[in-house]
Formats: structure tokens, sequence, C-alpha cells
């Protein structure tokens, strides 16, 4: 006989709390996994540049590689600890959406380094943006918690609406 499971059951209660923690961050670990591949795919062209058959002819070019890769990881850990906040704190879904703008940024920035460095700029400044708008997304949600918690007042439907129609502008050059 099976016995249907009720708001007691813990199995009932754990399935609950995953399918609703993971409709919370499944795009963020989406965005993450994109950035995770990404990440290989210019550690493979620094490889692939770096074992190349003309160690003179490739110099310059593996050190525009190197440099370009050097330049997104060191950016990588803000992007993700931003991601993250932005998406956890106040709303997933234009966080995750920043987080792909970013990255396809990021390529633009990395291809651009491969020719002239000035080619690279605008990748670069766009890129400045976008961790500027996931990180503004963080102290808003930061704040609104705390007004909720020590003032009573939630204002995270009407930020979200805000942050979702601002969203869209990041796509303006």
């Amino acid at each position: 006989m099976i016995r249907p499971q009720s708001e007691t059951d813990p199995q009932c209660t754990f399935e609950t709390m995953y399918v609703a923690v993971m409709d919370n961050i499944f795009l963020l670990v989406l965005v993450t996994l994109l950035s995770v591949v990404q990440n290989v795919f210019f550690a493979l062209k620094v490889e692939k540049e770096c074992t190349g058959q003309q160690p003179k002819h490739n110099s310059a070019a593996f050190e525009r590689l190197s440099c370009a890769n050097r330049n997104c990881m060191d950016t990588y850990p803000t992007f993700l600890a931003v991601l993250w906040c932005a998406g956890i704190c106040l709303s997933q879904a234009p966080a995750a959406f920043a987080g792909i703008i970013y990255l396809v940024v990021r390529q633009k920035y990395f291809v651009g380094y491969l020719g002239q460095t000035c080619q690279s700029t605008p990748g670069f400044l766009f890129g400045k943006r976008i961790l500027f708008f996931l990180s503004l997304m963080c102290v808003v949600g930061i704040i609104n918690h705390l007004m909720l918690t020590y003032g009573g007042s939630d204002y995270k439907e009407y930020i979200q609406t805000i942050t979702k129609a601002a969203s869209t502008l990041l796509l303006l050059p």
C-alpha cells in the first residue's frame, strides 16, 4: 500500500525545499558553468599558442594571449561574487542576464586583445559597466533585506521590476 506524502513527512519537506532552492539558483548555476567553459576555451587558446611551431614568430601573439587570459582571470572572482550575490539577494533572472552579457563581452575583449589592444577597450569598458550593475544589484538587495529586517518595509517586488527593466539597458552600447 502506497501512503500519500504529507507536509509532515520529512522527505516531502526536503524535496520541496530542494526544488525551491534550485528554482532560485538554477540560472546562476548555468551562467557559472558557461563561464567555466569559457575559461577552458581561453586556457586552450593560450596552450595552443604556447606549443606553436615557431617560438620567435609566436612570442608576440603568445604574450597578447597570455595577457588577455590573465586580465580575464583577474576579474573572474569579482564577477562570480557579484553574480551570485545579486542573484540571491535581489533577483536571479536579471543577474543571470547580466552574467550572460558579461560572458559575451569578455569573449569580445579576449578576441579583441588578440588583434590590437585598442580593439579590446570597448569590451573592457562594457564589462566594467556590467560589473557595476551587478554590484549595484547586490547593494540594493542587501539594503532591502536590512530594511525588511529592521524597518518592516519590503520593497523587493518594486526593486525587482525596476531591475528587470534596467537589465535590458545593458544592451545599449
